[in-house]
């Protein structure tokens, strides 16, 4: 099949402007649906690229290049993949400028940032290279008399990812390492914002010696998911992104048979108690509230305060670091907070901001008045409100932007009880230097990933990512052992090799004893 197609005629105005292809049996593939997104640059807010965005034709076409790849990848050897795997690292860390240049570029998030979001995806692609020891199975000797039981774990065959735009290079790597290394062929449709990490990506692992057809690239929006959610030969979905999208994945994907892990939203809490370090906890609510303009989904982005003297202190602290912030384009050095991705969800967080007002909260920091960047970026500096309640929008959304609430709590119960109450239960965290209120909060809190004076607790690699409640759809959760686990099923092997004389038909319930 030819790698490449026909482009079809641009008007003038998008003439000059670059076309992203798709990747598909480890080739650049230009699209032929004559649909196309525009990519924009959030700091200046102009269109710099055009997306081809996939019919379906062209996704038959990526099912059908890593359908035929998966035999002769399944039957590597897990050492074989382990170390195209180690090559593949090396050059991620080659290349980690290159790739973070271009989520800046089309994210906006902060250059430095951008590379650490790189790191914590090359973290995973180690944990995968352990993937000899991961697949490594069990073996009883002598379960019945002559007969020895062992188990082993396999691979699925064609596997998909779809990752949203806040991480385009650091969750697809949640997915498609620990994928590969189990021996999956895989299709990664990244977010139609952000979508040439992605590519980058599929040209490193073929420089580091993955077949052709192995991992593929497909852009696209609603279309290609449902086509992947319904196509007979993809056989498991990993989905990140809003909850009722999630939610959508894993009904209409669990329907048609196929295992499916969707990680869906977040409203994390901390919890600031009063004996806390409050220099500590201002700094470590700025960063997580404000870094990478709150589009995290492990942003905390409601602050619960435990006493009215602790919110108070709190605050001013809390000022004083927000006067500091400097908001301006990722690539410069400088830069504290970048735009937001899109003219859209910009208005949307504005439209909180308002929201935030009228249901009764004090909006003590508004980011309009900040000092913004002149042009027409997509720029909203750090926001902040006061007095939240439990039943305002501002409370209950995710408004995945730099908005941060304070609720004002009279005990720790009143507090735990809040967090718990909410429909999503992604990441939270206390601070405070008492042992045994740390040790009540994580026994008794109702979230999936939990930190104590640690404010955005991401688990290691080797660790495994996923909340509870609406937060996450499915029984697994991503990398680590969980990642191992959902990539693969066992197949367990009970086996005796007769001698002697044979005892004849037996048609009772086979016991091993």
């Amino acid at each position: 099949m030819s790698n490449t197609a026909t482009l079809p005629d641009l008007t003038a105005e998008t003439a000059s402007l670059r076309v992203i292809p798709h990747w598909i049996g480890g080739a650049a593939v230009p699209g032929t649906s004559g649909r196309f997104s525009d990519i924009y640059n959030p700091a200046t807010g102009q269109v710099q690229a055009r997306l081809a965005l996939a019919n379906a034709k062209e996704l038959e076409r990526a099912v059908a290049a890593a359908k035929a790849a998966f035999p002769e990848w399944a039957a590597f050897p897990p050492l074989r993949r382990a170390r195209i795997l180690f090559r593949f690292r090396e050059l991620l860390e080659k290349n980690t400028d290159r790739i973070a240049a271009a989520i800046t570029s089309e994210h906006g998030k902060v250059l430095s940032d951008a590379k650490g979001e790189v790191t914590r995806g090359l973290e995973v692609v180690e944990f995968a290279t352990g993937i000899p020891q991961l697949l490594k199975g069990e073996f009883t000797e002598q379960v019945g008399t002559g007969i020895d039981s062992w188990n082993m774990r396999q691979p699925l065959g064609v596997v998909a990812g779809i990752t949203p735009f806040n991480f385009p290079a650091m969750v697809p790597m949640w997915m498609f390492p620990v994928a590969l290394a189990c021996g999956n062929t895989f299709i990664l449709k990244p977010s139609e914002r952000d979508p040439s990490a992605a590519l980058i990506l599929a040209e490193l692992l073929k420089e580091a010696g993955l077949p052709d057809g192995v991992f593929n690239v497909l852009h696209g929006d609603k279309e290609t998911v449902d086509g992947l959610l319904d196509h007979p030969d993809v056989q498991a979905i990993s989905f990140v992104g809003s909850t009722p999208i999630a939610e959508y994945v894993y009904t209409r994907g669990t329907a048609k048979g196929k295992r499916v892990q969707a990680l869906g939203g977040a409203k994390n809490h901390m919890i600031v108690m009063p004996d806390a370090d409050l220099d500590q906890a201002a700094d470590a609510l700025v960063g997580a509230a404000y870094g990478s303009a709150g589009e995290r989904c492990m942003a905390i982005s409601i602050a619960v305060t435990v006493g009215n003297n602790t919110a108070d202190e709190l605050r001013e602290k809390l000022l004083e670091r927000i006067a500091m912030l400097k908001i301006e384009p990722g690539t410069e050095a400088t830069s504290d907070i970048g735009p937001l991705v899109t003219k859209q969800h910009l208005e949307r967080v504005k439209g909180y901001l308002n929201t935030g007002v009228q249901e009764g909260s004090e909006l003590v920091v508004d980011g309009r008045n900040s000092a913004l960047p002149k042009g027409d970026g997509f720029f909203l500096g750090a926001c902040l409100f006061d007095h939240v309640k439990p039943e305002m929008s501002i409370y209950k959304d995710e408004i995945f932007g730099p908005v941060l609430g304070i609720v004002r709590a009279n005990n720790f119960q009143t507090a735990l009880d809040l967090i718990n109450q909410h429909e999503f239960g992604n990441g939270t965290s206390i601070f405070t230097r008492d042992g045994d209120t740390a040790r009540a909060f994580t026994h008794a809190v109702q979230v999936g990933m939990v930190g104590v004076n640690i404010p955005i607790p991401v688990p290691m690699a080797f660790h495994s990512f996923g909340g509870w409640k609406r937060s996450l759809f499915g029984d697994h959760a991503m990398h680590g052992p969980e990642g191992v686990r959902f990539y693969t099923r066992v197949k367990t092997v009970t086996a005796r090799w007769p001698t002697g004389i044979r005892v004849g038909v037996d048609t009772t319930m086979p016991t091993l004893g």
